[in-house]
């Protein structure tokens, strides 16, 4: 009989303890791999959704010019009115073809808030007004609308539209050599309005964009009149 040691052949493997390393490490990979993944894909949606509001800033303050540009005297009511809640004016109708068209609408901004989200900085334009009494009830439900009071239904032909969030908003007028502040828009509190057939040579609206939005700050936007009165 042999007196060798007994061996024991050893198979060919991985041991339980390298097993579960190698899993502890595929694990982490996959952690980090998920993380990185993970933080791609939300910095591609903020800057998504900042290019999405900024395009949409842009989009109001083109419309905010493109009302300023085409404001119309009437003689009837203001061409440009503010209260210190309500911006009124009086503009050509752009549906209409041609600057001399006699149609024109009656447009309003103000800060609308609906409890539900951030106050929005809004839009109101109402349908096209070829009489005189058309005028004066548009004018009064461009008051009523940013007031928020809905003391009765809506022309079918008015629209309303919520453009961006605002905490707060202003405006300042230039006449003569330098900008006057003759409203203070903060809180939409009220205050006097507008002298009646002077139109500013300028307007500045300043905008506070609330905090924790893609877009925030003070924005300020100057508007210029291109045709001014002679001697002024």
């Amino acid at each position: 009989m042999s007196t060798q040691p007994f061996r024991v052949r050893r198979i060919g493997g991985f041991t339980l303890i390298e097993l579960l390393v190698a899993i502890v490490v595929m694990s982490m990979l996959a952690l980090l791999s998920w993380r990185s993944i993970d933080g791609m894909t939300r910095t591609q949606a903020m800057t998504q959704q900042h290019a999405d509001d900024l395009l949409r800033l842009q989009a109001t303050l083109g419309q905010w010019s493109a009302d300023l540009d085409a404001v119309y005297e009437t003689g009837e009511v203001n061409a440009l009115d503010f209260d210190g809640r309500v911006l009124r004016l009086t503009r050509r109708d752009a549906s209409e073809s041609g600057l001399n068209s006699p149609g024109i609408r009656v447009v309003a901004w103000s800060r609308i808030s609906d409890g539900a989200g951030p106050a929005q900085w809004s839009r109101w334009q109402s349908g096209s007004i070829q009489r005189r009494d058309q005028l004066a009830r548009a004018w009064q439900r461009a008051s009523e609308w940013g007031r928020e009071a809905r003391s009765e239904a809506p022309a079918s032909d008015d629209s309303s539209v919520a453009l961006i969030p605002v905490a707060q908003w202003q405006l300042f007028y230039h006449r003569g050599e330098t900008w006057g502040n003759p409203q203070s828009a903060i809180g939409n509190e009220g205050g006097v309005g507008v002298d009646e057939g002077n139109l500013p040579n300028g307007i500045r609206v300043v905008l506070t964009l609330p905090p924790g939005q893609s877009l925030s700050g003070e924005l300020v936007r100057d508007w210029v009149r291109t045709t001014l009165e002679a001697g002024r």
